[in-house]
């Protein structure tokens, strides 16, 4: 639904343009009506609180309705969602294939998409009469600006600080990890034929340093595609001598994984790694790991700090 400022919010708009308004931060102006600002650095009005709302991630649908939203479209995923509210929501396709016509027939007032991967559907789903605003996590601080600037678009930033405070202290028991006894760690994510390490600016990344494990891909060079992610290099995992390795994908986890040890399997130098002697590849949940969790974030934190002191001293 289009919305037609009067010209005094257009003037403020452009004054806003002009100072800036922080990342993922908000502004209300005069007449009641909302300026935000997404990740991506654009300023978007809301006349008032969106009122149906499609979330193209998970990790933005569940944080929609622990807010109290009205989430009316979900990404489509094969993990039965946890939040029975989002459970209810309307099936839309995803970040990486937006199904345009689901969401025309939902009529939303704003739909949650990825930054930067949704940038190119901000004309197509303007042309449709549909804002977009995007957002992204690529570490638990992302996840944590991402629930206050939905708090600030629902008007429910209370409730947002709330869920931000209850991150924060979760967070805080790790700050005191002993440095001298972190499990060398290698997270691997996998696709048909295709295996990449996940890096410290990766969500999952910044979850296992959190936690207090070493990533031993940490030096590794990005791919220019996936920044966040790097080609797995068999000599340098080997040289590096990962204690553990978590295993991620959106596929089926065993098929992958079965997959990767087969690949394992054809370089004999794998089978001296510790990890693999021991058996330690573990299989991280998808709606955990294979995505953002959303406000769920602390139970992936848990989980990894959990499997990171079964690795024996």
């Amino acid at each position: 639904m289009r919305t037609c400022l009067p010209l005094f919010a257009v003037l403020l708009l452009l004054v806003f343009t002009g100072c800036g308004i922080g990342k993922g931060s908000s502004s209300e102006m005069s007449d009641g009506s909302l300026i935000v600002k997404d990740f991506a650095g654009r300023q978007i009005s809301f006349k008032e609180p969106p009122a149906k709302i499609v979330a193209l991630g998970s990790g933005e649908a569940d944080i929609v309705a622990a807010l109290g939203g009205n989430l009316v479209g979900r990404p489509t995923t094969s993990v039965q969602p946890v939040n029975r509210a989002v459970l209810e929501a309307e099936q839309i396709g995803n970040a990486h294939e937006v199904d345009l016509e689901k969401i025309a027939l939902l009529r939303p007032d704003v739909v949650l998409g990825n930054y930067p991967l949704n940038e190119k559907d901000i004309p197509v789903l303007q042309g449709i009469g549909v804002k977009l605003l995007l957002t992204g996590a690529n570490s638990i601080e992302d996840i944590k600006r991402q629930i206050e600037l939905i708090g600030q678009l629902l008007r429910k930033e209370e409730q947002a600080q709330a869920i931000i405070a209850n991150i924060v202290d979760k967070i805080a028991v790790y700050k005191h990890i002993d440095e001298t006894n972190k499990p060398r760690a290698l997270l691997v994510y996998g696709a048909p034929g295709t295996f990449m390490a996940a890096l410290p600016n990766s969500l999952s990344g910044n979850i296992l340093e959190t936690a207090g494990g070493v990533n031993i891909a940490s030096d590794y060079p990005r791919l220019q595609s996936f920044p966040q992610y790097a080609q797995l290099n068999a000599e340098r995992v080997v040289e590096a001598d990962p204690e553990i390795i978590f295993f991620m994908t959106h596929g089926n986890p065993e098929e992958i994984k079965n997959s990767f040890i087969r690949e394992m399997e054809t370089n004999s130098a794998w089978s001296s790694i510790s990890a693999v002697k021991q058996q330690r590849i573990e299989v991280l949940p998808q709606d955990l790991f294979g995505t953002n969790p959303g406000t769920r974030v602390i139970e992936a934190l848990e989980l990894m700090d959990r499997l990171l002191k079964e690795v024996p001293n």
